[in-house]
């Protein structure tokens, strides 16, 4: 299985990285049936183990790391006192290895809670993990704001009642993103005071 840059794009309109193995097997073998107590599930499983292993590898590499002024946000947030969460249809091992390496071993120490993969099946464009993350926060949605890169992020947000500032990579920059808060190219050079000015105006507008 070796996917290129342009079927990949395709594939990330489906969130999971097991959902979107299991999506790209049946789209190449339509007749895909399980008949064998679970060996669908079995490979798909054991093909994201290894995806996991190889982005872990990559991670500690410095191959891969966080998106430019995102750490500087997340240390300037938390300085202030602001109640900070993770969000993600991503698996908690991801997270782990992405935030460990950019923070430090007390990287968990940043997040209120930290809604995952794990905790919340139903994936995005699904609210289900906003949800859940807004009711372990004891938070109105309307005094949060959402950092997404995608379309069905967006859309889960924004069934979650979320303002949303996008941030698209290019494997997502075609995405619609008319109900954004605000679409900007990546978090350098923004401040919490802006992103608060922005909060203000995107619900004074809704009145």
């Amino acid at each position: 299985m070796e996917w290129d840059e342009a079927l990949y794009t395709q594939l990330l309109e489906v969130s999971g990285g097991k959902e979107r193995i299991l999506h790209y097997w049946k789209s190449v073998q339509p007749d895909l049936r399980e008949v064998d107590g679970g060996a669908i599930k079995d490979t798909v499983n054991r093909l994201h183990e290894l995806k996991t292993a190889a982005y872990e590898d990559a991670v500690n590499q410095g191959q891969v790391v966080l998106r430019p002024g995102v750490l500087k946000l997340i240390n300037s947030a938390f300085e202030q006192g602001l109640n900070l969460a993770i969000a993600t249809t991503t698996s908690p091992v991801n997270i782990a290895a992405l935030l460990r390496k950019a923070i430090g071993a007390d990287w968990k120490d940043y997040f209120l809670t930290i809604g995952d993969g794990s905790t919340a099946p139903l994936k995005k464009p699904h609210p289900q993990v906003y949800l859940q993350v807004l009711e372990s926060m004891k938070m109105n949605p309307k005094e949060a704001l959402v950092f997404e890169d995608s379309g069905n992020g967006l859309k889960a947000a924004t069934a979650a009642g979320l303002a949303t500032v996008i941030t698209p990579v290019s494997f997502t920059a075609h995405h619609d993103f008319k109900d954004a808060m605000r679409v900007i190219p990546d978090l350098s050079g923004i401040s919490i005071a802006q992103l608060r000015e922005w909060h203000q105006s995107y619900w004074a507008s809704k009145k």
